[in-house]
């Protein structure tokens, strides 16, 4: 479940990389994907921009396209994820009262 928290902290981490060069990898469609270098150009508040370097084209993305990971967008020096993968919990089976 994506928390108002999730999606705050999204957009300080995203907003802290304005004007910087980012990878973004997403679905293309019917079993294709994609991964290109892009520079962030700008933060709103329900959306973000980037530049795609090699096409010199514009896409926009929403903060709930990478909490739900339709798109990831990763640190272009460290290729470290904005978004940490999600960490998997084990749920207790409820005991039955009899």
């Amino acid at each position: 479940m994506i928390c108002k928290n999730d999606i705050a902290s999204l957009k300080t981490d995203i907003l802290e990389k304005v004007g910087q060069k980012i990878i973004v990898k997403g679905s293309a469609g019917r079993s294709k994907s994609f991964e290109k270098e892009a520079t962030l150009e700008k933060a709103y508040p329900s959306f973000f921009r980037v530049r795609f370097d090699e096409k010199n084209s514009n896409a926009t993305y929403s903060y709930t396209d990478v909490l739900t990971r339709t798109v990831e967008v990763f640190d272009f020096d460290t290729y470290s994820p904005l978004v940490p993968p999600p960490v998997e919990t084990k749920r207790k089976k409820n005991a039955v009262q009899a």
